[in-house]
C-alpha cells in the first residue's frame, strides 16, 4: 500500500473508487486541480502506487511545449509504439501523422480513436498527466475526447492541472490547502520556533509543498495575498543560487528543454563546457531534480525558478547549446525554435526556418505551433514586406487555432503600408472572420465585403458570398440581400449563386428559380454549404435537399470535416423530420452530438427544434426555445428565427393560435431564407383561427408565389392548404391531398387531411369529417406528432367517434444514442463500425447494446430488425 498523505482521505477515497470502477471494467477520468504545490502530484503519485494489475503511462504539459502538436500525447504512448502495427491501417496512419512518423493532415476525431484502441489493446491501465494547464492543444483536444469514452474499458485517466482547460468537460476534484491539523502535523518535523511556525502556517494556508519549502527558503518574509507558489519558487531559487556555477548551468539547460530526454542534456552540457559528472552530482545531491534515463525536477516550480533566474545572456546560451545538440534531421522544429531563443534581434535565416516549421506544423494539423513560429518569424524579420506577411500568417493562424483574441491582436499590428492588394484583401477578410466570431458588432460582412472590393473575378464573387453566408447566419436576411445587390451589380454577371442571389433579391422567385436550380445543377453551391442548405428550402424540394444532404454526409466523412460532417447530419435530421421518419431524425441528431462531443463542442440545436415542435413535445420544446432564445449569439439570428418557427407549428398543434399567431410573425417578418418561407403556412392558420383575415390573405399571396415558382408537389400542395383555409372550398383541400400524397412529406399530407377534416365537420358533413380524421389521426399517431394526433383525436371524438389509442413502443424507451446504435447494427453493422462513426470504444458500443436489448426485451441483434425494419 503507498503511504498515507495527509488529510487527503477524501481525495483518495475517490481516487481509489475510480481505480475500483476500472477494475470492474467500468474506467473514467478524473482531474485533480488545485494550485500550485496544493498537493496534485503526490496524489498523482499514489494512484501510481495503488495501481496493483495496472499498466500506468505517463506523460505532463511543458510551459515549453505548448506549441507543439501531440507532444503530450507522444509521451504518453511512447511506450506503446511498438503496438501500433496492430492497429487497423486507418486508425494507424492517423497516430503516425500525429507523432511525425508519417505525412499528411491529421484528424483529431481519428486520432482520438486510435489511440483509444492503443490504450483498449494495452488495458488495463493507468494514464497519468501531470500540468496538464501546460498540455499543447492537440494533446488536450485528443485526452478530453478520451476522458468521455472510458466508461466501458478498464482504463483510468488521471489529470492534475492548476486550471482544467480543455479539460473543463471532465469530472474534477478540487484539491484545497491541509486542515490546519494536518497542515501543524506537516511542519512537526521542521526546526522553527512557535512564533515562526505560526507565521508559516498563515503564509502556507494549507499548501503542502510551501510547508515544506518556506523554512528552507529562510523562513517566513511575508509574500503578498495570494502568492505561496510565487514565494515557494523564491525558496528553489534561493537552493539554486547555493549551488556550484556548472550545478546551476545544468539546471537551467534542463529547464530550457522540456523533453526530459538525457542524451540531450548531456551533449548541451558538454557544449557548453560543463564538467558534466560533477554538475549532475551536485545537482541531484540538491533534491531539485533527478538525472536518470528521464531528467525530472522535484516539482514544475524548481523547473521555472531555475530558468527564470538566469540572466538572459546565460538563457540564450543555453539555447544555442540545445540547438546545436539537438538533431537538425530529427527534430527540426525544435532546432529551430531554440535558435530562435538564442537570437538578440532580427535574423532573416532563422526567420525563414522558423516559416518552414510553421509549414510543417499545419500539415500536421499543430494551427496553434503554426502561429507561434510564424509571429516569432515575424518578429526577426529585417524585411518590412516579409514581416507583414508572416505578421498577417500568424494572425490567420491563431484564428484558425480558435484564438481569436490573439489573432486581433495581431492583426492590429500588420503594417499595411507593406502589403500587397492581395494581402490587404486577405487582411480584411480576417477582420471580417474575427467580427463575425466575435460577434461584438455586425461588421464581420462588412469587412468581407471590403475584402472583395480588392479582389477581382471569381476571388471577389465568392468573397461576396462568404458575406452572404456570414450575415445570413448571424443576422437576417433584411439588410444583408440589399448590400449583395449593391456589390454585385459593380461585378461583372455571372451564372452562380450569387446572381441567383440578386435576381432573387431584385426581382424575386419567379424569376430566381431557374438560376437556383442551375446553381444546384451544376455544384457552384459547394463552397458555401451553410448557404445553400437554406437556398434549398427555399425551393420546396426535397428532392434537391437531399441531394445537398448527400453531398455534405459524403464530403465531410471522405474529407474528415467535422464541421461539413456536422452539417450534414443535422440536414439528414431535417429532411427526416419533414418526411415524418422521426427515429431517423433521432438517428442523426445522436450521431451529431457524439461529433460535438468528441470535438467538445455544443451541438447545432436546429434539428432538434424542428424534432420536437413536429413531435408536439411541449415542455421539451419550450425549453429549448427558452435556451435559444437566451443563448443566441443575436436576437435577430437563425437561431431565434427557428424557435418563431417551432413556437408556432406548437401552439398551431395545441389549439393555442394567439400565441401561434404571434410566433408566425417573428418567423416570417424578417424575410429570412427557407425559414420565412415554412413559416407562412403556419401564419396563414393562425391568422384564420384568430380572425385575422388580412393578415392571411397575405401571408397566402407570398406562400403561393414562392411556392407556384418552385412548382413542387410539396410547396404546390402546402400552399393548396392554406389557401383551403382561407377560401373555404373543399376543391382547395382535395388538391392539397393530392398534391401531398406523392410526395415524402407526410407531416404536411397528416396536416392537410386534419384541416379537411376540420373543415368537413364545422360544415356538418360528419360521415365525411370521419373518414379525413381518420387518416389524419392514423397517419400522425403513426409518425409520433402527438400534439396534431391529440388534436385529431378532439375533433374525431366531436363527431362522435372515439381515436383509438397508440400503443406505447418500446422502441420510445431507448435514448437517442441507444436508438442510433441499434439502427445502425440492425442493418448489419458491427460493434466496431458502429463504433467508428459513433467515435466511440467497441466495449462502449456493446454496453449500450444490453441495454438496447434490456429494453426491448430481447437477446440477439438479428431480433433488432423486428424493431428497426
Amino acid at each position: 500500500m503507498p503511504p498515507r498523505l495527509l488529510g487527503r482521505d477524501d481525495e483518495i477515497h475517490c481516487l481509489d473508487g475510480v481505480l475500483s470502477a476500472a477494475r470492474d471494467g467500468r474506467g473514467g477520468a478524473l482531474v485533480l486541480r488545485g494550485e500550485a504545490g496544493i498537493g496534485k502530484s503526490a496524489l498523482l503519485q499514489h494512484v501510481r502506487a495503488a495501481a496493483s494489475g495496472f499498466a500506468v503511462l505517463d506523460a505532463s504539459g511543458s510551459e515549453f511545449e505548448t506549441e507543439l502538436p501531440f507532444a503530450a500525447l507522444h509521451q504518453l504512448c511512447v511506450p506503446l509504439l511498438d503496438r501500433l502495427a496492430k492497429l487497423a491501417p486507418a486508425r494507424r496512419s492517423a497516430l503516425e501523422v500525429a507523432f511525425g512518423l508519417a505525412s499528411g493532415m491529421p484528424d483529431v476525431l481519428q486520432i482520438g480513436l486510435a489511440t483509444l484502441d492503443l490504450l483498449a489493446a494495452a488495458s488495463p491501465l493507468v494514464c497519468l498527466v501531470d500540468d496538464a494547464h501546460w498540455l499543447d492543444d492537440a494533446s488536450a483536444k485528443v485526452l478530453a475526447f478520451l476522458g468521455r469514452r472510458l466508461a466501458a474499458d478498464p482504463i483510468v485517466l488521471v489529470c492534475a492541472a492548476r486550471e482544467p482547460g480543455r479539460l473543463s468537460e471532465l469530472p474534477a476534484l478540487e484539491v484545497a490547502g491541509l486542515p490546519d491539523a494536518e497542515a501543524r502535523a506537516l511542519l512537526a518535523a521542521e526546526s522553527v520556533d512557535d512564533k515562526v511556525r505560526e507565521r508559516l502556517l498563515a503564509e502556507a494556508r494549507g499548501n503542502p509543498l510551501a510547508l515544506l519549502e518556506l523554512p528552507r527558503a529562510g523562513g517566513f518574509a511575508l509574500p503578498a495575498a495570494g502568492s505561496v507558489p510565487s514565494a515557494v519558487e523564491a525558496g528553489f531559487q534561493r537552493r539554486i543560487a547555493e549551488l556550484p556555477e556548472d550545478a546551476r548551468t545544468l539546471l537551467i539547460v534542463a529547464g530550457a528543454d522540456p523533453t526530459g530526454n538525457a542524451p540531450l542534456l548531456w551533449a548541451a552540457a558538454g557544449q557548453l563546457g560543463l564538467d558534466v559528472s560533477a554538475a549532475a552530482a551536485a545537482a541531484e545531491a540538491s533534491g531539485l531534480v533527478s538525472l536518470s534515463t528521464r531528467v525530472r525536477f522535484c516539482h514544475p516550480l524548481a523547473r521555472s525558478a531555475g530558468y527564470l533566474a538566469a540572466t538572459p545572456a546565460q538563457r540564450r546560451a543555453v539555447h544555442l547549446a540545445l540547438a546545436a545538440a539537438t538533431d537538425a534531421e530529427a527534430d527540426p522544429d525544435r532546432r529551430v525554435w531554440h535558435l530562435a531563443q538564442a537570437g538578440t534581434g532580427p535574423d532573416d535565416e532563422v526567420a525563414a526556418e522558423l516559416e518552414r516549421s510553421a509549414a510543417r506544423a499545419r500539415s500536421r494539423g499543430g494551427v496553434a505551433a503554426a502561429a507561434a513560429f510564424l509571429e516569432r518569424a515575424a518578429a526577426l524579420s529585417l524585411d518590412p514586406e516579409l514581416r507583414a506577411e508572416r505578421t498577417l500568417a500568424a494572425g490567420q493562424a491563431k484564428f484558425d487555432a480558435g484564438a481569436v483574441d490573439d489573432a486581433a491582436e495581431l492583426l492590429s499590428t500588420v503594417d499595411a503600408g507593406s502589403l500587397d492588394p492581395s494581402g490587404l484583401a486577405r487582411a480584411d477578410l480576417l477582420r471580417g472572420r474575427v467580427a463575425f466570431v466575435r460577434n461584438a458588432t455586425n461588421d464581420g460582412p462588412e469587412f468581407v465585403l471590403r475584402a472583395a472590393r480588392r479582389m477581382a473575378g471569381v476571388a471577389a464573387r465568392e468573397c461576396v458570398l462568404d458575406a452572404v453566408e456570414m450575415g445570413l447566419t448571424v443576422g437576417r436576411a433584411s439588410g444583408v440581400l440589399d448590400v449583395v445587390v449593391r456589390e454585385a451589380r459593380t461585378m461583372p454577371a455571372a451564372p452562380d449563386v450569387l446572381n441567383a442571389l440578386v435576381v432573387l433579391a431584385t426581382d424575386g422567385h419567379q424569376a430566381a428559380v431557374p438560376l437556383l436550380r442551375q446553381a444546384f445543377t451544376d455544384l457552384s453551391w459547394t463552397g458555401h454549404p451553410a448557404l445553400a442548405t437554406m437556398l434549398a428550402g427555399e425551393l420546396w424540394d426535397a428532392e434537391v435537399h437531399h441531394t445537398v444532404t448527400e453531398w455534405l454526409m459524403r464530403t465531410g466523412r471522405e474529407a474528415g470535416s467535422p464541421f461539413v460532417l456536422r452539417l450534414g447530419l443535422a440536414q439528414t435530421a431535417l429532411v427526416a423530420v419533414h418526411a415524418g421518419d422521426f427515429g431517423a431524425a433521432a438517428s442523426a441528431i445522436a450521431e451529431e452530438e457524439a461529433v460535438a462531443d468528441a470535438l467538445g463542442v455544443t451541438p447545432l440545436p436546429y434539428p432538434r427544434l424542428h424534432l420536437a415542435a413536429m413531435r408536439g413535445c411541449r415542455e421539451e420544446l419550450l425549453l429549448q426555445i427558452e435556451h435559444a432564445t437566451r443563448t443566441a449569439a443575436r436576437v435577430e439570428g437563425l437561431l431565434v428565427a427557428n424557435a418563431h418557427w417551432a413556437a408556432a407549428v406548437l401552439h398551431n398543434a395545441l389549439g393555442d393560435y394567439p400565441a401561434a399567431l404571434s410566433a408566425a410573425r417573428q418567423a416570417v417578418e424578417p424575410g429570412d431564407l427557407y425559414l420565412a418561407g415554412i413559416s407562412l403556412p403556419e401564419l396563414v392558420e393562425a391568422a384564420m383561427r384568430c380572425g385575422e383575415e388580412k393578415t392571411a390573405l397575405t401571408a397566402l399571396e407570398d406562400l403561393t408565389e414562392r411556392t407556384s415558382a418552385a412548382g413542387t408537389e410539396w410547396g404546390l400542395g402546402v400552399a393548396a392548404s392554406a389557401r383551403a383555409l382561407v377560401s373555404g372550398d373543399e376543391d382547395d383541400h382535395r388538391a392539397a391531398v393530392a398534391h401531398l400524397e406523392v410526395t415524402t412529406a407526410k407531416p404536411y399530407l397528416a396536416r392537410a387531411h386534419l384541416l379537411y377534416g376540420e373543415w368537413l365537420r364545422r360544415a356538418g358533413r360528419r360521415v365525411d369529417a370521419r373518414a379525413q380524421l381518420r387518416v389524419a389521426h392514423d397517419l400522425l399517431s403513426d409518425m409520433g406528432m402527438r400534439a396534431f394526433a391529440a388534436r385529431a383525436a378532439r375533433e374525431l371524438q366531436a363527431t362522435g367517434e372515439i381515436a383509438r389509442s397508440r400503443s406505447a413502443r418500446a422502441v420510445d424507451d431507448l435514448t437517442g444514442q441507444e436508438q442510433h446504435i441499434a439502427r445502425l447494427v440492425a442493418t448489419g453493422a458491427t460493434s466496431k463500425e458502429v463504433a467508428a462513426r459513433l467515435f466511440l470504444s467497441p466495449r462502449t458500443v456493446d454496453a449500450h447494446l444490453r441495454n438496447v436489448f434490456r429494453k426491448l426485451g430481447i437477446n440477439s441483434r438479428r431480433q433488432l430488425k423486428d424493431h428497426f425494419s
